[in-house]
């Protein structure tokens, strides 16, 4: 939530300045409990949010840290250039040293990210304007000042990002292809991951919509939720089941830790495809045990369908 290009500060949500007193920052946190307790009418997913800018700021030491660490404003940034050398520019968050871990990983293919990473590089300099020298596109500030169209194309990035290391870390028992285009004539049109695993085959999509969302009639709404990303990953899930002669055995939405209140919610079949929405930590769990009333593949069935995706899935 906070770290996320289209997300509030812990200030913002607090309803304070950055720089407001310690008894007016109390005061503001006791304010937007009563407003967004559940008890009182207010919204789940918002008192979440309260107690958690809270914790960030709630005292001095931790709000020194925030200030000093915090993805945005004047602080370094918290996200990656997943491989893009265009954005190692002065304060652009680096990627993480490899780890040491050697276990087996999820044979994976495609770039997570990487068609709305490319093209929020290409949009971020046409808006600055021809002529101006950009040293860091990553840059919190410029970030900051960007469009909500730019902001979004670059939080959807790191949130394919963030996903993919996850599944990546499901093992040698998971294929993963990446950024597969439903229509190639659209690069828009898109599935963020498919996932071939002994549980199924499943279409994900990896969301930042920069708030808490809710669901409704098997759809999910909230400030951040532009048309409808569950009934199109489905769209998207169908046209490729026939492209390959595939059967998806469900589609899942993840949204950051902090954006939904409940960590896994199957919402049932959506054009006879068993959907759930589930918050990032949650992701490898829901991979690995399936979905209510999924099918389950093995053995040969396996082979056979990932040997199909593989003539069949395109990229974007």
């Amino acid at each position: 939530m906070f770290d996320s290009p289209l997300s509030a500060s812990a200030y913002e949500v607090l309803g304070v300045a950055p720089d407001a007193a310690e008894e007016d920052l109390r005061k503001a946190y006791r304010l937007r409990l009563r407003q967004t307790h559940p008890d009182t009418g207010g919204d789940a997913a918002r008192f979440v949010q309260v107690q958690r800018a809270w914790e960030l700021v709630g005292t001095a030491d931790a709000r020194a840290s925030y200030d000093r660490g915090h993805g945005f404003g004047t602080d370094a940034p918290s996200y990656a250039p997943a491989g893009d050398g265009r954005g190692d520019g002065a304060g652009s968050w680096r990627p993480p040293a490899r780890s040491a871990d050697t276990r087996p990983r999820a044979r994976s293919f495609g770039q997570p990210g990487g068609w709305r990473r490319e093209r929020y590089l290409d949009l971020i300099r046409e808006w600055a304007g021809r002529g101006t020298e950009i040293s860091d596109p990553y840059d919190p500030a410029l970030v900051r000042a960007a469009p909500r169209e730019l902001k979004r194309m670059l939080a959807d990035a790191l949130a394919e990002e963030a996903s993919a290391r996850v599944i990546g870390e499901l093992g040698m028992g998971y294929t993963v292809w990446h950024d597969v285009a439903v229509d190639p004539r659209d690069p828009s049109l898109k599935v963020d991951h498919i996932v071939l695993g002994p549980s199924g085959l499943y279409a994900v999509l990896s969301e930042d919509l920069g708030g808490p969302v809710r669901l409704r009639r098997g759809e999910l709404i909230g400030e951040g939720v532009d048309g409808s990303p569950i009934a199109d990953l489905v769209a998207g899930a169908r046209v490729l089941a026939r492209a390959a002669r595939v059967r998806f055995s469900g589609a899942i939405v993840v949204l950051p830790d902090d954006d939904l209140v409940s960590t896994i919610e199957e919402i049932g079949r959506v054009r006879s495809l068993p959907v759930a929405v589930v918050v990032r930590s949650a992701l490898a769990t829901i991979l690995r045990r399936g979905l209510s009333g999924a099918r389950d593949i093995g053995g040969n069935e396996l082979f056979d369908v990932r040997t199909r995706l593989q003539q069949t899935v395109r990229f974007v």
